[in-house]
């Protein structure tokens, strides 16, 4: 396979994690500080195992880390430029949006 396109699957296979709202959503919430997983669970407001599953997906990837105390499971963000790019991305989305709603830029 082409290097170049080798590097592109990776970048989609990167991309992809993000194309997820739940995955946003968690990302969101474990952006400023490691969490456990109740308290991803209470935040997001969806099923353990649903967001026990999207968690497992980034823990794969290496976007996050998980560790064990007792018997909460913690997770924390363990890739920065995860966070930057949402933050980036979510920030030009929505002043794109607002900026719609107030008929700027028209």
């Amino acid at each position: 396979m082409d290097e170049t396109l080798q590097v592109f699957e990776q970048v989609a296979q990167y991309f992809g994690l993000l194309a997820d709202p739940t995955r946003l959503r968690i990302l969101s919430c474990l952006c400023a500080e490691e969490r456990p997983v109740h308290e991803v669970v209470e935040k997001i407001g969806l099923t353990q195992a649903n967001i026990s599953r999207h968690l497992n997906i980034l823990y794969r990837a290496g976007v996050v880390e998980r560790r064990r105390d007792g018997s909460s499971v913690y997770y924390r963000v363990v890739d920065p430029n995860f966070v930057d790019i949402c933050r980036t991305v979510s920030i030009t989305v929505a002043s794109r949006d607002l900026g719609d709603e107030l008929g700027v830029g028209k």
